[in-house]
């Protein structure tokens, strides 16, 4: 099969959030199972920063965004690091050459409608320049939302498209890149198409909505996720349009990439471990991380870690109260938190680690580093996430031997085995689930979990041994994703338009 790739994002040439992670990582694993893998991208400025070679082709072409102004871009070249999958950059300085992907600290950049619909006609323009056959075009989230209405608008705009089919791959169903109506005369298609079928959302511009409704199979990324956006409570306004394609949604769990997360081989760890050695393992590790931010070196301790954006999204409005409870309280834990985001919680945070100073490890902002030696250090990690369309770091945690303490839903409960007497029994629990999402709940987990530590050390250490043998590899979902791909392939071209 031949496989392209849109997406705004891709480790390591730009990434905000899990996006880059997956089309990372999945196009060389789907390459290394033998088939044809190109991914194709905005050319933002942090693509100079990864010490890759890029190469300037001869590649040129341009979009008329409207009746007075035509577009400029050329193409850019080069591979990921494995060799195996062609990268290809839309340079186009006046809409990509900036500090940040989407926006910046006071919001999204003003122009994003006409930057993204630019990018979906320039990735349409860009694969019929390569010159390659085409089975799969891979969109992923709103950013390339368009470009199965634009396929499906002009059916005979270039020639590979008779053959093509689309999969809309939803991320996180929250961002849907919405827009007024105007931004529609960006696309360069006739009004008629602004229409409930195509473009048209509440008369405006939803790019995450028009794919969904015309691309030929959709994807997210968890199972637990696919069933939850079809709900009103989490189907943030398209929950009927989900349901009405359920039969073509489908959830698949994304992975890790185990040659950058395995505690054997981390190069960032102070002491590298499997599942036989651990114990060693994390206690070095914990007494490391203690003494780096000079909190109580004492290994009886259990090490409560965090790791990810500071927003409500992923609990802190439940996490503080538990926070402020142990600290105040003198109880015998210890926390460390790495991330950044709402100011509201970095302010708090800030206040408690100055009061707090040889209980509570605080890091604002990101450090890969440390995300590794946090995983490796902790006996815990808190993730009580309102809502998680897939979720890494509790994918992490269990690699790396730290028990989850996790809501249940989306990929956290898709991929976390919660504690009870019968999966005690099996040998199967690998992690605690929150009864509810709430603060006490959230400090009644913890208690739970610690409960088990200290009393039951060998059925907490069944726990870690279970979760750290679990297969999350990119391969295992790489080959769910090429079953998808051949079943999107068989399909009739559909008539979606009126």
């Amino acid at each position: 099969m031949n496989i392209v790739y849109l997406t705004t994002e891709a480790v390591p040439f730009a990434k905000t959030g899990g996006l880059a992670d997956v089309c990372g990582t999945l196009p060389s694993e789907v390459a290394a199972l033998g088939h044809q893998c190109t991914v194709i991208m905005p050319a933002f400025r942090s693509i100079r920063h990864t010490g890759l070679a890029i190469e300037t082709t001869n590649i040129t072409f341009a979009i008329a965004m409207s009746d007075q102004k035509l577009v400029g871009a050329r193409l850019l070249k080069t591979t990921f690091r494995d060799g195996n999958v062609t990268v290809w950059f839309i340079e186009q300085p006046q809409y990509f050459d900036r500090d940040s992907l989407y926006g910046t600290a006071d919001g999204d950049y003003s122009d994003n409608a006409e930057r993204f619909t630019f990018f979906c006609r320039a990735a349409l323009q860009a694969i019929d320049r390569i010159g390659e056959p085409v089975d799969i075009v891979h969109c992923n989230d709103w950013q390339s939302g368009l470009v199965p209405a634009l396929m499906a608008a002009r059916p005979k705009s270039y020639p590979w498209i008779a053959k093509a089919r689309t999969l809309l791959s939803i991320h996180n169903l929250a961002y849907q890149g919405q827009f007024w109506s105007e931004a529609f005369r960006f696309t360069g298609l006739d009004w008629s198409h602004f229409n409930h079928e195509e473009f048209e959302y509440f008369n405006q511009l939803n790019f995450l909505k028009t794919g969904i409704v015309t691309a030929d199979r959709i994807s997210t990324v968890s199972p637990r996720y696919a069933q939850e956006i079809c709900t009103v409570e989490q189907g943030c306004g398209l929950n009927e349009i989900l349901q009405g394609r359920s039969n073509e949604l489908h959830g698949i769990l994304n992975g890790i990439d185990e040659s950058i997360w395995n505690p054997k081989t981390d190069p960032k760890l102070v002491v590298n471990y499997d599942v036989d050695t651990f114990e060693h393992g994390k206690r070095e590790n914990k007494e490391s991380l203690q003494r780096r931010f000079g909190i109580d070196v004492d290994d009886s301790l259990p090490l409560i870690g965090m790791v990810g954006r500071l927003a409500s999204q992923k609990g802190w409005d439940i996490i503080l109260p538990v926070l402020r409870w142990h600290l105040s309280e003198n109880r015998p834990t210890q926390w460390v938190v790495l991330g950044s985001g709402d100011p509201i919680y970095e302010a708090e945070l800030r206040l408690l680690a100055e009061e707090f100073p040889g209980r509570l490890a605080l890091y604002l902002g990101f450090s890969d580093e440390l995300a590794h030696q946090i995983e490796a250090s902790s006996d815990l990690f808190l993730m009580p996430s309102l809502y998680e369309p897939c979720g890494l770091n509790q994918l992490y945690s269990l690699r790396y031997g730290t028990v989850p303490v996790v809501t249940q839903t989306g990929g956290l409960a898709d991929t976390v085995i919660n504690t009870t007497a019968e999966t005690l029994d099996s040998g199967t629990a690998t992690g605690f689930f929150l009864p509810t999402p709430s603060a006490l709940s959230l400090d009644e987990t913890i208690g739970r979990a610690l409960q088990l530590r200290y009393h039951q050390p060998e059925k907490w250490k069944q726990i870690v041994k279970t979760g750290m043998l679990m297969d999350f590899s990119w391969r295992k979902s790489a080959d769910q994703y090429i079953e998808l791909y051949a079943k999107t392939i068989a399909l009739k071209k559909r008539s979606v338009l009126p």
